[in-house]
């Protein structure tokens, strides 16, 4: 157990303190994942097996729609660029946030995260604006997505697990969420003012090669790999030290979702002998703490990856946004006790 809180906080810290950590963030965390499933005694056959199917769905995705991209960029960069035009950039910011994390529970977190790759690289805006947009849509992302079985994996363990009907999710914690998603849309459109960089289509310089594309795949391919081995090897840690806390409590050290896979969580904490207050507060403490590091969630990695923004870029901004959008659900499960 002392090994996995040590390799525990050296997936928090190291990759913001060594630079080369950072630029190799995947193979960092596979190596964590080594060592947290060798230390647990898991690190078998099964595991092996599972951890390299496991990322085999959205490195496929990730594929074709990269390859899409690179093919389609210059008539849907002509769409985007139109659209933005015709809008203030703020509001055009701000539906986007908004139809993504709507979009995301029936395209799936995946194909959402790649549009929002595409648009962010038509759009050349300054690169803080486009940080905290792209950081702002990823936690609007996963929190649609977890409104139904097709969205992400937590939904689809979830409603297995608990043997739910499809809309099981969608009626549990519907309201927030939906709520959730307009209240950052608002937050795009007021506190993201974009400077216009350099205007015009992008040229043959500008293009990513089939090598760049294969490359970037393969890290996520790692990267994916990494958290289905983090998650089974922390699995004797959250059943030693979290399971059967307070709800309360949960909720707030959920926060590790942010480093760990955020359906392993959930199949490790949710039971069908719970009620669905602890049901729902488990749940969206996992889904919106997803946010706030780039291995917390899918979509994360995927825009991250392809628009190079680093651990510390995310950090920065995606750590204060994401206790702060804690504290605000937090407030609206609990704060009949409080008021």
């Amino acid at each position: 157990m002392t090994g996995l809180i040590f390799i525990l906080l050296l997936v928090l810290f190291l990759p913001f303190s060594s630079k080369l950590i950072e630029r190799n963030l995947e193979v960092f965390l596979f190596v964590m994942g080594v060592c947290a499933a060798w230390a647990s005694h898991v690190l078998d056959a099964s595991l092996i097996t599972k951890a390299l199917i496991s990322p085999l769905k959205i490195t496929i995705a990730v594929l074709v729609a990269s390859f899409l991209f690179k093919w389609l960029k210059h008539p849907l960069e002509k769409s985007v660029r139109f659209i933005s035009d015709a809008i203030p950039v703020p509001l055009f910011l701000s539906l986007v946030v908004i139809i993504l994390g709507f979009l995301s529970s029936i395209i799936t977190a995946i194909i959402a995260s790649l549009v929002l790759v595409i648009i962010v690289s038509i759009l050349k805006i300054d690169r803080t604006s486009e940080v905290k947009f792209v950081i702002i849509s990823c936690f609007s992302i996963g929190l649609g997505a977890a409104l139904t079985p097709i969205g992400e994996p937590l939904s689809t363990i979830i409603i297995s697990k608990l043997d739910q009907d499809f809309l099981y999710l969608f009626n549990l914690i519907g309201r927030e969420v939906i709520l959730g998603i307009f209240m950052l849309g608002i937050v795009a459109a007021l506190f993201i003012q974009p400077k216009p960089k350099k205007r015009g289509l992008s040229t043959e310089n500008d293009e990513e090669t089939y090598l760049e594309i294969f490359l970037r795949t393969g890290k996520i391919y790692l990267f994916v790999m990494a958290l289905t081995l983090l998650g089974k090897g922390f699995e004797p840690f959250i059943n030693t030290y979290i399971i059967g806390l307070p709800t309360d409590i949960l909720y707030w050290l959920n926060i590790i979702s942010a480093v760990l896979d955020n359906a392993t969580l959930a199949a490790a904490e949710i039971s069908p002998s719970m009620s669905e207050g602890t049901i729902k507060a488990i749940l969206l403490g996992l889904i919106v703490s997803g946010g706030m590091l780039i291995p917390g969630n899918i979509p994360n990695i995927i825009s991250a990856g392809k628009l190079k923004i680093t651990s510390s870029e995310w950090a920065k901004f995606g750590l204060p946004f994401g206790l702060i959008t804690m504290l605000i659900f937090y407030l609206a499960i609990h704060g009949a006790k409080y008021f």
